[in-house]
């Protein structure tokens, strides 16, 4: 679903602008431009629904080039990831220009791509609500987006809906208001703790019902703080799980103990890339 959306990258540096393409290839259909010349040819042939664009440009900046394309009718609807300075930001880009978003130079390409993802995903979904059948329902499977990816991106939209989760007879609803969770289900659990229950689905299917209301209020926490707190949970009852399995000494931790699952995410650490001008 998410590979669907057209996303144009736009940048002057040649190892940033490949770098990105690379990580962003898999999650959807990436167009890139050295200038904004060139990413004004491209998107009156290609139009995208995603602007990712460094502010500091030769001739046109990015402002400018996303000024231009919104006022044209053909390119106007997109929305922009505008990569500056945190010097630009403060003081040559205020809250009234036409960004989404900004990813402050210099950035680690790992944060970055998620960052870039949420977007992604929200206009998916966006898309999909648009093209929902005539019953209004959205419907989709958790491989190609899965709960907490889901979660974000009806924050992002700031939507109020019903998001049915199913996985092997197990079911969860949960309503939003404005992007916030409010109520949900899951067997006996209702609020929080059912919310904690799906976080980690990767298989299954959803349901999107945009009409679906609830008068019930049964979660505590914000979507933000759910997502936050029942991943913390998680991590918890994997390291307990890990170390009741194995109280063996770090060095000799079976490959599937929580012990040597440090090493593998410190190697990811080092082998993220900081991006810069």
């Amino acid at each position: 679903m998410a590979n669907e959306v057209k996303l144009l990258v736009v940048d002057d540096n040649p190892m940033v602008l490949g770098m990105l393409h690379q990580a962003l290839a898999p999650l959807a259909q990436v167009v890139t431009a050295s200038d904004a010349a060139d990413a004004l040819l491209k998107a009156v042939d290609n139009p995208p629904e995603l602007l990712v664009c460094d502010y500091r440009l030769p001739g046109m900046d990015g402002r400018q080039l996303v000024e231009k394309l919104k006022s044209r009718p053909a390119t106007a609807n997109f929305s922009t990831v505008l990569m500056a300075s945190k010097a630009d930001i403060a003081e040559r880009l205020s809250p009234q220009d036409a960004a989404d978003d900004y990813l402050e130079k210099p950035f680690f390409l790992k944060e970055a791509t998620r960052r870039i993802k949420r977007m992604i995903d929200r206009i998916a979904l966006e898309k999909m609500a648009k093209t929902a059948p005539s019953d209004g329902v959205v419907r989709g499977s958790l491989t190609q987006m899965n709960v907490i990816d889901l979660m974000q991106s009806l924050e992002m939209g700031r939507k109020s809906c019903q998001l049915s989760l199913t996985k092997e007879g197990e079911k969860c609803e949960v309503f939003f208001v404005e992007g916030q969770v409010k109520h949900a289900t899951y067997g006996s659990l209702v609020g929080d703790q059912a919310v904690f229950k799906v976080l980690r689905w990767t298989g299954g299917n959803f349901q999107l019902d945009f009409e679906a209301k609830t008068d019930q209020e049964t979660t505590q926490l914000n979507t933000q703080g759910l997502l936050m707190e029942g991943l913390r949970l998680l991590d918890e009852s994997q390291r307990d799980a890990g170390a009741e399995a194995d109280p063996a000494p770090a060095a000799a931790t079976a490959p599937s103990g929580v012990a040597t699952a440090k090493p593998p995410a410190a190697k990811e650490e080092e082998e993220d890339v900081l991006l810069d001008n």
